[in-house]
């Protein structure tokens, strides 16, 4: 009886939501940044590697972590940690939305808006996933969840969520390695980018609203 009721599609979401609260109320406790900056020099890039997968998954802001990589390792190394933290973290999001959540999340598709989605990350992963990866705006776990939730592979998921967050990670972790010298052309260049990524979020925003306000 036990384990009928561990198998349930319903035990495993909310196992599933536990385990995300959990990671998120655990911002309360560590730094990231601190953490690997304890480490010793040859571990301390895949360290914070992991660490920054952990620091998605407990839902801390990914602007914050692209920056503390650009300050431990530079532009062009932290550019390269905070991709690989990222795509882990979304593969650990995908594998406990995937393994957890889907059955019981699935039979609640039934809105018009949601199974197009669904169909459309399902046949159409890597494009759809990159997509919503690269506007500015989208929250990160929604999409992990989204596409953990649909019929996507995990192979183009992954390659669209290399891809897609690339241009944003780029330009906080150059932004975290010039932040010593604020008048450097690195620095304005990476902030400009910021402030654009920040307009084009508010003009989505406004997008969504209207079409929201327009289908009631």
């Amino acid at each position: 009886m036990l384990t009928r009721s561990a198998r349930s599609p319903w035990v495993r979401f909310t196992l599933l939501a536990l385990l995300l609260a959990a990671a998120a109320g655990s911002v309360l406790l560590w730094d990231p940044s601190r953490a690997a900056d304890a480490v010793p020099g040859a571990w301390r890039a895949p360290a914070f590697v992991l660490l920054f997968a952990l620091g998605t998954l407990a839902f801390l802001p990914k602007p914050a972590l692209n920056v503390a990589a650009g300050l431990l390792f530079g532009a062009e190394r932290g550019v390269a940690v905070a991709v690989l933290g990222t795509t882990l973290g979304a593969a650990l999001a995908f594998g406990l939305g995937r393994g957890l959540g889907r059955e019981a999340v699935r039979p609640l598709l039934r809105g018009q808006a949601l199974t197009a989605l669904d169909r459309r990350l399902t046949e159409q992963g890597f494009r759809s996933v990159l997509l919503l990866r690269l506007v500015p705006g989208v929250p990160f776990q929604a999409v992990n969840l989204g596409a953990a939730f649909s019929g996507t592979r995990l192979r183009p998921y992954l390659a669209g969520t290399a891809l897609g967050v690339l241009p944003g990670t780029a330009a906080y972790v150059v932004a975290g390695s010039a932040a010593g010298s604020p008048g450097s052309p690195a620095f304005l260049a990476s902030t400009a980018v910021i402030v654009l990524l920040g307009l084009l979020s508010l003009l989505a925003m406004r997008r969504s609203r209207r079409r929201a306000t327009a289908t009631v």
